[in-house]
């Protein structure tokens, strides 16, 4: 199946899922993969701007989480995108609660570097941060190995 958007949740849309959204996103672009991503949160602390230490830690490894805005996942943003990824298998169960409809769509984050979870930085120390940033940034570039060799599979098919 090939993607062409890609929602990114976490519990309050400030710290794991703005910085797997940038990643991500960054990520696909250099492959020249067009799939667009957003992200949002199942307790999202709505209209606030990322966390300042998960910015810090984002910013000394040259990606920026500028400009990024807090949104609460709704039914509505989760149904407009192919695939949702999630940061913990808690988080599909609580979409799932409200929309049990879009549980096919549903994956981890990590689903590729161990399918364990990315825990939540929110509060912690600035090397926890440092260490979810090298969690969350292996599993973007396992996701957009995964997704490139997709959609070359159906470039090829289609010739």
């Amino acid at each position: 199946m090939v993607f062409d958007s890609i929602l990114v949740v976490c519990v309050g849309n400030i710290c794991r899922s703005p910085l797997g959204e940038r990643l991500l996103a960054a990520k696909l672009a250099e492959r020249g993969l067009d799939i667009a991503v957003t992200s949002a949160g199942i307790a999202a602390l709505a209209g606030h701007d990322a966390d300042a230490d998960a910015t810090a830690v984002a910013t000394a490894r040259n990606v920026s989480l500028d400009g990024h805005v807090a949104r609460q996942f709704s039914h509505e943003i989760g149904s407009s995108h192919a695939l949702i990824l999630v940061m913990e298998a808690g988080h599909k169960r609580e979409i799932v609660k409200t929309a049990p409809d879009l549980s096919g769509r549903i994956m981890l984050f990590d689903q590729w570097t161990g399918a364990v979870g990315i825990p939540d930085p929110y509060r912690r120390s600035t090397t926890f941060h440092e260490e979810v940033f090298a969690q969350v940034e292996k599993a973007a570039t396992a996701w957009v190995d995964k997704l490139e060799k997709s959609t070359m599979g159906k470039s090829k098919n289609a010739r």
